[in-house]
């Protein structure tokens, strides 16, 4: 036995008194334990670890000793704890050779910090607020060579529209039209290369490591050369590029072209991978539910039917669609593992993991529980609506991750695939071709297995248009400018043209909130969870701030006057992290 399994185990089996070892895992082999089991069929494992032992279950990969923890109560214990006790830049060093040396999970805890705190400002509210559009171009774009009818392999076509929407948005347009067919299949050998056997060694000379590796290298090329032209000839992009070539540490040293393009890379990876497969989960579970596609078809065309252009604010009125897709993220959550390692040791309840021990976490798991969401298997978008919200059980819901590491572009996500299917179910009807639908766990973003081609036809009368007309673009703009830069009040003319382009600046800075006579609201806020999205304090400045120094969310009032509710209640819905809650009493 390896000396390190051999160490490993014995911390174990010598749990402090009054603690036990975590439970083991049945079926593994001398020496090598369960790692081919793990190697050939990861999620079929802790499937099965949870079926044969409950919460917590342990087994041995190789030179690793592992302990899988399912459930709200374990998630909210493992997405608390510390990283100076469980510890995600040990876990993701798989990311390394994607991202790069001493970027993101190869540099320090605090390096890392600095370096995700300049990859939020494109995540940020304000900036969300003007990416619809953008999202529904280039879907249009995408789907201007279909005609009347036809055939698409929806995943890879998912795939190549959300890099160019991604790109678009939080790369900018200059890299966006720069791009070719040539940068989908580079990234596309780039994620490839992510995949459970990366875990063990990211290294190994196996075709899909050799294949990343190449890729990452004509990345490099690609990125650095953008970068290089805008500095010879000093030009300027109001984009998520150039903010990353304007950003400096706090000692401040400038990001080197190095960081840049791994960081292009890790917002890249934000922006696209959820996208991508969840939009294609969402469109098939809903061919596969007729009911549920005509609730959605019915709601994109009243939302839109009158000829309203998408914005921010119309997207958020799609709340049946962004129902479905939460459906899709809980029974396909892209990543079907996520993974911590035990710095400290670790106690959970009764349990003892030892120092040295990986933490594995699975939401594609832990979403099937049935004491947890009812008749599991089903796909029933009706789970979020008030009166059931099985989603809102803390850390219940983990599609995205959780805890102050939940993944930084959620919200950004949702967005995306909200706009993204509007446009699709308001200007053509789909049907299945009767390839078998089923996930592909060919690496750690679970995807559709292809092809996974589908029928469609445009509309004869669709229900989302492109067309708005000049004065109404320019007040949309215009009122969009008056809101990101702050202004308290936008002027009234504005807000007039910009109500009838359905422009966001409207619906926030022009609308009239509603209060409960006689209710009073008490608000709380988990400092410790927030990322500084800042929906709160665009939503709701009067009762939130955030902080110029950590960059999270401060509480201005605990007790809002009536006046205030309503913002405050939105605040806590679009909060991408579920920080905000609100205690109501008469």
């Amino acid at each position: 036995m390896d000396e390190t399994v051999r160490r490993a185990t014995r911390r174990r089996d010598e749990a402090p008194s009054g603690l036990l070892p975590a439970p083991r895992l049945s079926g593994g082999l001398p020496v090598v334990g369960h790692s081919v089991e793990f190697v050939r069929a990861t999620i079929e494992l802790l499937f099965r670890a949870n079926r044969e032992l409950g919460e917590v279950a342990a087994f041995s990969v190789f030179n690793r000793e592992m302990v899988a923890m399912f459930g709200p109560e374990a998630h909210e214990a493992v997405f608390r704890a510390p990283d100076a006790v469980l510890s995600p830049t040990e876990a993701y060093k798989i990311m390394t050779p994607v991202f790069g040396k001493d970027v993101v999970y190869d540099a320090t805890p605090e390096k890392m910090a600095e370096q995700l705190k300049m990859l939020l400002p494109a995540l940020k509210d304000r900036r969300m607020r003007t990416y619809g559009e953008a999202v529904v171009h280039e879907t249009a774009a995408s789907t201007r060579e279909w005609g009347t009818s036809g055939v698409v392999d929806f995943v890879e076509f998912c795939r190549v529209l959300t890099n160019f929407t991604s790109s678009r948005c939080l790369l900018g347009k200059e890299f966006r039209e720069g791009m070719s067919e040539e940068f989908a299949r580079v990234y596309h050998d780039l994620e490839g290369g992510v995949t459970p056997l990366a875990y063990i060694d990211p290294h190994l000379p196996v075709p899909a490591f050799r294949k990343r590796d190449k890729a990452r290298v004509r990345m490099v090329e690609m990125i650095t050369g953008i970068v290089r032209d805008r500095r010879a000839h000093q030009r300027t992009g109001e984009d998520f590029l150039q903010t990353l070539m304007e950003s400096n540490y706090a000692d401040g040293r400038p990001l080197s072209e190095h960081e840049i393009t791994g960081l292009l890379l890790a917002g890249i990876f934000a922006g696209h991978h959820t996208s991508s497969v969840t939009t294609a989960w969402t469109l098939l579970e809903l061919l596969q539910n007729p009911t549920q596609l005509q609730r959605c078809v019915e709601e994109v065309d009243r939302v839109f039917g009158g000829g309203r252009p998408v914005s921010h604010a119309a997207l958020r009125e799609l709340t049946t669609i962004e129902n479905a897709v939460k459906e899709a993220l809980r029974l396909h959550p892209p990543l079907f593992m996520l993974v911590r390692v035990v710095k400290q040791d670790f106690t959970y309840k009764q349990f003892f993991i030892p120092k040295g021990t990986w933490i594995v976490v699975s939401p594609t798991v832990s979403h099937r529980i049935p004491t947890v969401f009812r008749d599991p298997d089903a796909f029933d978008p009706d789970r979020y609506l008030p009166g059931r919200e099985e989603d809102k059980k803390d850390f219940a819901y983990i599609a995205f991750g959780g805890g102050r590491h939940k993944c930084l572009g959620n919200a950004f996500a949702i967005l995306q695939i909200k706009a993204i299917l509007a446009l699709l179910l308001g200007q053509f009807e789909f049907g299945l071709c009767g390839d078998a639908i089923a996930p592909s766990f060919q690496g750690l973003v679970i995807g559709p297995k292809e092809p996974c081609r589908v029928r469609y036809r445009r509309r004869a009368q669709p229900s989302v248009t492109m067309e708005m007309g000049t004065e109404l673009a320019a007040a949309a703009k215009d009122a969009i400018a008056h809101e990101l830069n702050g202004a308290k009040e936008v002027p009234q003319a504005v807000q007039q043209a910009a109500a009838a382009a359905g422009c966001p600046a409207h619906a926030h800075v022009a609308a009239t909130p509603s209060t409960s006579a006689g209710s009073s609201l008490r608000v709380k806020v988990d400092r410790d969870l927030c990322q500084g999205h800042a929906v709160c304090a665009t939503e709701a400045p009067e009762v939130f701030a955030v902080s110029p120094k950590d960059h999270k969310v401060m509480l201005k009032v605990a007790r809002p006057p009536a006046e205030l509710h309503d913002k405050v209640r939105k605040a806590a819905q679009y909060c991408p992290n579920h920080v905000i809650r609100i205690e109501e009493t008469d």
